[in-house]
């Protein structure tokens, strides 16, 4: 396996979708607790993004055994396009599994039993996403599960521990963190939004019906520009909740771009061409809301 085959394989240009999250993380915990564990933080990224490659990997290599159409699995799909050995690529998967799952029980051992329980449920997430009887992405809460873990879990297991032990699981809390993780949330859905909007005819060969298949493609673009703005609105809403610093309204600067972006897409869903729109929307959204809220906490 060459290492352009395998950064395919593992998706490597989709994990900015983790790595802006752990960021935004960092940055919240810094500006609001003035806490930062380095030597934790280093250990759980190791940790996220080898459990982020094989979850990628697990992805393709559930659609490439259980896809009914055998076009997609002879010339679309990585392990059938290129030829890979299944058990080259079960090796690979049990490697990158083992050392997260091995680093994630250490860190638990410092920190404390709460990360197992929320290091559990990713887990669960990223290993149910696509494989069992009904995989989640196949589901109508595929968005709902991909947001939730990647752009929330993510953002508060990084806080977890930048405070623990002193962490704080109170409401109000909580709710401070979610709406700092709110425009990833909202733009890794939209990612796999505008993926299920893009397959639809694919997905619905592969008897995958995801939520663009109950809803249609004008509910799934609606959906998909609703989202958008909710972003941009929760960071506005961060600002007022003194959650985050004024130099965060520079995000707002975005809006032409992520207009244009999803008035792309609306005009049509195609993969290879419209897909990105999505990508661009999470990376620079993503990018810009770190690096604005960064500068406001090297301005103080």
């Amino acid at each position: 396996m060459t290492l352009p085959i395998f950064l395919e394989l593992v998706e490597i240009k989709a994990k900015t979708a983790s790595i802006l999250p752990f960021l935004i993380g960092i940055c919240f915990s810094y500006y609001v607790y003035g806490e930062v564990q380095p030597l934790y933080i280093v250990w759980y990224f190791i940790a996220m993004l080898l459990f982020n490659m094989f979850v990628d990997v697990w992805d393709n290599y559930n659609d490439y055994r259980h896809a009914l159409d055998k076009a997609y699995q002879a010339k679309t799909n990585i392990i059938g396009r290129e030829n890979l050995s299944l058990r080259s690529v079960e090796g690979l998967m049990l490697l990158l599994f083992t050392v997260s799952l091995l680093i994630g029980l250490i860190l638990a051992w410092f920190v404390g039993w709460p990360l197992l329980i929320m290091g559990g449920f990713c887990y669960a997430v990223g290993i149910f996403y696509s494989s069992g009887p009904k995989p989640l992405s196949s589901l109508p809460l595929g968005e709902v599960f991909s947001g939730f873990t990647m752009g929330f879990m993510i953002s508060l297991i990084c806080v977890y521990l930048n405070t623990s032990p002193d962490f704080d699981w109170s409401f109000r809390a909580l709710a401070q963190i979610f709406l700092i993780s709110l425009p990833n949330t909202l733009w890794i859905a939209n990612l796999m939004l505008a993926n299920n909007l893009c397959d639809k005819e694919e997905d619905e060969q592969n008897h995958r019906y995801t939520l663009v298949h109950y809803i249609g493609i004008k509910g799934g673009l609606s959906l998909f520009a609703i989202a958008n703005g909710m972003a941009l609105l929760a960071i506005v809403c961060q600002i007022f909740l003194g959650i985050a610093p004024i130099t965060s309204l520079l995000s707002l600067l975005l809006l032409p771009f992520i207009v244009q972006q999803t008035k792309l897409l609306w005009k049509k869903q195609v993969k290879s061409e419209t897909f990105p729109c999505a990508i661009k929307i999470l990376a620079l959204g993503s990018t810009v809301q770190v690096l604005t809220y960064a500068l406001g906490i090297g301005l103080l």
